[in-house]
């Protein structure tokens, strides 16, 4: 598979400021998500914490699926489209977190995962028959079961608190990617209705009845 030049040079952000994250502490803590410090002005962390990562098992796996997803993208929008759904979805996430943690002022967060989780959600919105592995399943699903699958994951993730993830910038990512695809390929809703419609029950309930997640 043939990368696309700015794909790679995203990743190589990536990799290239998450390394020196884990050598420099400071830089890390400058830089990273944290509620407190957004609310105090440092808005630049909505940004950059997008670039960095706990360890290189994350790093890893989150350049992994952007490397498996993107192309997707890319070859059926060009990369001007697949650049707004990333840092859209990048953003999305971030603001969900932000949204959903505003009163844990000591809430923080790395990762590219929400930009990854709106690439993943439009990449099977373009191409819902591609079929992907969800563990424990030991056989491939369809992708808008996968989808499917994922964001009610999250949904219940966000709910429970469970692991050291950030629940709830997968979701808003996820909801980034979904809301921003049907913006710059309109045509999605005639070629891929059902799954549009199927993806899009949950984050319509999610945004009217998210509040009682807490």
């Amino acid at each position: 598979m043939n990368i696309d030049k700015v794909l790679l040079i995203i990743i190589i952000a990536n990799v290239a400021l998450s390394i020196k994250g884990f050598s420099d502490r400071l830089f890390f803590e400058k830089y990273k998500f944290q509620i407190g410090a957004i609310k105090r002005g440092e808005k630049i962390r909505m940004f950059t914490s997008a670039f960095l990562h706990v360890d290189y098992m994350h790093l890893i796996l989150n350049m992994y699926v952007l490397y498996i997803f993107a192309p997707i993208i890319i070859f059926k929008l060009g990369i001007v489209k697949f650049l707004i759904l990333y840092f859209g979805s990048l953003f999305a996430g971030n603001a969900f977190t932000l949204i959903y943690h505003k009163n844990e002022l000591y809430y923080s967060a790395v990762g590219a995962s929400g930009a990854v989780a709106g690439i993943i959600y439009a990449a099977i919105l373009l191409n819902p028959d591609m079929r992907l592995f969800m563990f424990p399943l030991p056989i491939p699903i369809p992708g808008y079961i996968f989808g499917l699958g994922y964001l009610l994951y999250s949904i219940y993730g966000m709910k429970k608190q469970l692991g050291n993830i950030g629940h709830s910038a997968h979701l808003g990512g996820a909801i980034g990617g979904y809301a921003l695809l049907l913006v710059v390929y309109p045509e999605i809703f005639s070629l891929s209705t059902t799954t549009v419609l199927l993806l899009g029950v949950p984050i319509v309930l999610l945004l009217l009845f998210g509040h009682k997640l807490k």
